[in-house]
């Protein structure tokens, strides 16, 4: 009888678990997770909210995926900027070779952001931050290529690193697992 109310026990703790995390969805859960980011916490709200499908997100890896997708959109404006500019004539060639440098790695960049959602599909955790702490190399490396601070691409930069450094925050709240051996479904 004593083995029965044990079990009988655990059963209602882990039902009682399940509950309250299946109740932490959406914006509880945005909430929760942008508490994180501190500093960054009401850009982290802004850019998960701003996602329709925040409001269904079920558990942490969805809201990693949903921010990178902001963060490559933003590298892709990054980009556009980058083309948009390279063909001026009148800019010294300096800067356009700077330019030049920079277009190859925001490319670096889109596809290491790539591979970070690619190794959150398959839960490979190590293989995420490798990929985020790549892209954020790359977009400092554009960046150190073109002198100044105050023009567009510097601005885009900043705000990039600051995403990503809150997808970086997510995906270090994960909790502890092993890759999948599943194929990507994308």
């Amino acid at each position: 009888m004593t083995k029965l109310f044990s079990v009988l026990v655990i059963c209602v703790i882990v039902l009682a678990h399940q509950t309250v995390a299946q109740e932490t969805k959406g914006k509880d859960l945005i909430t929760r997770v942008c508490q994180l980011a501190q500093k960054n916490s009401d850009l982290c709200v802004e850019v998960l909210s701003s996602d329709p499908k925040s409001a269904n997100a079920d558990d942490i890896n969805d809201l990693a995926i949903i921010a990178l997708r902001v963060v490559a959109r933003n590298a892709s404006a990054m980009l556009n900027d980058v083309k948009s500019m390279i063909d001026d004539a009148n800019l010294d060639p300096e800067v356009q070779q700077g330019l030049a440098d920079c277009k190859e790695n925001i490319l670096d960049a889109e596809s290491q952001l790539e591979d970070t959602i690619a190794a959150l599909l398959v839960e490979s955790d190590v293989d995420s931050q490798k990929w985020l702490k790549a892209a954020l190399a790359a977009i400092t490396t554009c960046d150190n290529s073109i002198p100044g601070n105050d023009d567009v691409l510097s601005v885009k930069s900043r705000i990039f690193r600051r995403l990503t450094n809150i997808v970086v925050l997510i995906t270090r709240a994960l909790p502890k697992r092993t890759p999948s051996a599943q194929p990507v479904k994308v």
